[in-house]
């Protein structure tokens, strides 16, 4: 997509020089950002993007030096290695041995993000606890793990797959939760133009695997320097997608207010009408709005 194997560096680089990325497609104008701009795109890049990807690294690597059908003790104990760093890249050191800590890595991110959809717990229907996103990862990474100690190298492919559908999960929302920021916030922030950015140009090249057109509507909606947002317009072709990526539109859930105990109107999970909280007449409306930010 970017026509660079390397565009999460150069993402972050080009960041840090405040310049342009000059991809071939999903271009960044870092030029345009101050200060709070640069930070976001920085630190977003780094774990969103950079470390994403390194995490599916790790567990191709596993897979790779896995041997089929080796029942040696130990003969497998590289690939085994390698899984589990994958694991330690996605969660972080912040998070402590029960996940109760506050870390900065994509497992952070899947937390923040639930309470924000209404996907955390088993049921993925909490705004409290662990997301579900993060429970389903960790059980697949517990079965590809047993999987590879054994040499079922080839049955573990399935579990290192759907890690990765999943992993995309929190990237969708963030997208689609800045998306909503930018367009409905009286004086939106370079800081929450360059969130939603980020976001999206982590998951873009799954969305651009599918339907081109798709991720270009994503990308003109929530490019470095977009004039404008349409959040309809980005939750619509997430969702044209959401099948060929194999994503779960439950999974994602819908933009959650708490204030009303609703989903905010026309951002509800895929396929489920919402009732207006937006326009509601008076200071409850206003509320209700202001509790996003």
């Amino acid at each position: 997509y970017y026509g660079e194997f390397d565009y999460a560096d150069k993402w972050v680089q080009a960041a840090f020089a405040l310049q342009k990325a000059d991809f071939t497609n999903g271009d960044a104008d870092f030029s345009l950002y101050g200060e709070a701009g640069q930070a976001q795109a920085v630190k977003k890049g780094t774990a969103y993007m950079n470390v994403w990807m390194y995490v599916i690294r790790e567990m191709e690597d596993a897979l790779d030096d896995c041997k089929e059908g080796c029942s040696t003790t130990g003969c497998n104990d590289d690939p085994v290695q390698a899984w589990d760093e994958g694991v330690a890249f996605y969660t972080g050191s912040l998070e402590g041995k029960d996940g109760s800590g506050e870390g900065v890595m994509p497992y952070a991110l899947a937390d923040k993000r639930c309470s924000n959809f209404k996907t955390c717990g088993d049921l993925a229907d909490s705004v409290t606890g662990t997301s579900h996103v993060n429970i389903e990862i960790f059980r697949y990474f517990k079965l590809g793990l047993g999987k590879l100690i054994n040499g079922e190298c080839s049955a573990a492919r399935p579990d290192k797959e759907k890690i990765e559908t999943l992993m995309l999960v929190p990237l969708i929302q963030g997208t689609l939760r800045y998306a909503y920021i930018v367009e409905n916030k009286a004086a939106p922030s370079e800081k929450d133009k360059a969130e939603g950015a980020t976001f999206a140009a982590a998951v873009l090249p799954a969305v651009h695997a599918c339907n081109e057109e798709d991720a270009q509507e994503i990308y003109d909606n929530m490019k470095v320097g977009a004039a404008t947002t349409d959040f309809k317009a980005v939750k619509n072709a997430f969702e044209r997608q959401y099948g060929c990526m194999k994503i779960d539109g439950k999974q994602v859930g819908g933009l959650w207010d708490d204030a009303s105990g609703k989903y905010f109107e026309g951002a509800g999970p895929a396929g489920v009408a919402t009732t207006s909280t937006l326009l509601a007449v008076g200071a409850a409306g206003i509320a209700a709005l202001s509790m996003l930010f």
